[in-house]
């Protein structure tokens, strides 16, 4: 039978849909079976190592002056270094990078000091086997009553475009953590810790995503979807009294299904208020695990 151009087009097109269709349902099957295991870890002093390790946690989150101490000599901090060497798990991030009196903006901003405490901090962080450093230093970065919020941003991102190139020669990536409005004024939200990320724009300055944070601005899951190429490392706690998971059940699934749909690779931290360690510890990582496990 002869086949007419009409047939062919129309044939042509019935294919075509039908491999279309065909390769969403194999996409839908295999967004639906692609496992989530990200990295959980807790924030914790090397001396809690032994427990975080005991409740199944995978590495812990130290304080960069309370561990890295840039504002002391190597003499003190070799001690903490010969502390990591015996420890089960590593010091993969540390947090509360600057100091208050450092000011990131505003009439008393001190770049050039800012600048040597970070090099310092990176220095010793490499040693210690650190890759994330966390930018929140509320105290540092608020904005004071009267000056330009333009002027301050300014200000904040030509700091960063000056501190990323310090921490790519040590290896570190820095990551800028939005904080809620009640602890800071400038950088509340994934949103806009996102658009300052790509103003810098230099691969070792990118984006914390703090849930707790989130929570608490009433930030849902779409802004890590819109920003989750930028995303590095994640910060979790439940929003009521900022307290471990699992001590008042707050679903943390919307979040997880977001971070999964981005493709996130990154580590998970525990930062909250712990109001027993050991008695908490092992229930919030079974908690954070049972969540995981239903995206």
């Amino acid at each position: 039978m002869k086949t007419t151009r009409r047939d062919f087009i129309r044939s042509s097109l019935c294919l075509g849909t039908g491999l279309v269709a065909s390769s969403q349902i194999g996409f839908a099957l295999n967004s639906a079976t692609l496992k989530f295991h990200p990295l959980l870890g807790v924030c914790v002093s090397v001396k809690d190592a032994g427990i975080a390790e005991q409740a199944g946690f995978s590495f812990i989150e130290e304080g960069v002056r309370s561990f890295l101490m840039p504002e002391k000599g190597d003499e003190e901090f070799n001690k903490n270094l010969i502390l990591v060497k015996d420890l089960k798990l590593p010091v993969k991030a540390c947090n509360s990078f600057l100091p208050g009196n450092l000011k990131s903006v505003g009439p008393e901003a001190v770049h050039p000091e800012i600048l040597k405490f970070a090099e310092t901090a990176f220095r010793r962080a490499s040693q210690a086997g650190v890759e994330i450093i966390v930018f929140g230093s509320g105290a540092s970065r608020s904005i004071p009553d009267g000056f330009s919020r333009d002027e301050a941003r300014k200000q904040f991102v030509n700091l960063c475009k000056q501190m990323a190139p310090l921490a790519e020669k040590y290896k570190m990536i820095i990551v800028l953590e939005p904080l809620n409005s009640g602890e800071c004024n400038f950088i509340n939200s994934v949103a806009e810790g996102g658009e300052i990320v790509k103003e810098v724009n230099h691969p070792a300055f990118q984006l914390l995503a703090d849930i707790y944070h989130m929570k608490v601005e009433g930030e849902g899951p779409d802004n890590i979807r819109k920003y989750g190429y930028l995303l590095r490392h994640v910060h979790i706690a439940e929003k009521e009294g900022r307290s471990a998971p699992g001590t008042h059940e707050e679903d943390f699934s919307p979040y997880f299904s977001a971070l999964k749909e981005v493709g996130y690779k990154g580590r998970i931290s525990i930062e909250c208020k712990w109001q027993n360690l050991e008695s908490q510890v092992g229930k919030a990582h079974d908690m954070l695990k049972s969540q995981l496990k239903e995206v």
